[in-house]
């Protein structure tokens, strides 16, 4: 074989490998990285990276949602403790998120309701200094587009109404406040 129809036939391969990372890579991440995401003055969705593997609080469900509760060591640390029930409040920087899925049937066990799509995640991150204002916690929303994978910030549209702040969640969280705000129950192991 000829040197220069060498040279091209190698031109031509790395130009094909080159393509297909190009393709694979714009197909993975059909849309922006998530860690990337902020709240408009609020939280980003990067103060949580690694959320995926904590260690399950708890979960909950109603017709229109499952969720699981997961928090970082400071907070399954402080539940372990007996926080927030002893009346102690959650030291800072404990976090939890809740990740919530709309409800399907299971194909394998029709009384089974399992996880469908994900609807979105929330934050809560406890900084007594940096949200003093928010009773010590901050929080955020994240809606979830499956369509495009990608997480939005939620908005004043959505159910109950998220701000452009870490204080969306104040008002409600105010039910908890003699738990240091915090709904969540730790459940018995």
């Amino acid at each position: 074989m000829s040197r220069p129809r060498k040279f091209f036939g190698v031109l031509a391969g790395c130009a094909v490998l080159m393509g297909s990372v190009a393709f694979v890579g714009s197909v993975s991440g059909a849309g922006p990285d998530k860690y990337s995401v902020k709240v408009p003055g609020g939280l980003a969705f990067s103060e949580f990276r690694g959320y995926e593997s904590w260690e399950t609080i708890a979960v909950s469900h109603n017709a229109s949602a499952i969720a699981v509760i997961v928090g970082n060591p400071a907070m399954i640390a402080a539940f372990k403790a007996g926080i927030p029930d002893n009346g102690k409040p959650v030291p800072d920087g404990a976090k939890m998120a809740k990740v919530h899925w709309v409800p399907k049937k299971s194909a394998f066990f029709p009384d089974a309701t399992i996880p469908g799509v994900q609807h979105d995640v929330d934050f809560m991150v406890k900084d007594s200094k940096r949200f003093a204002d928010g009773n010590g916690w901050g929080y955020a929303v994240f809606r979830y587009d499956a369509a495009t994978d990608t997480f939005t910030p939620g908005t004043t549209a959505d159910m109950p109404p998220q701000g452009n702040d870490a204080k969306c969640g104040v008002a409600c969280h105010t039910l908890a406040k003699k738990r240091d705000y915090v709904f969540t129950e730790y459940g018995h192991r």
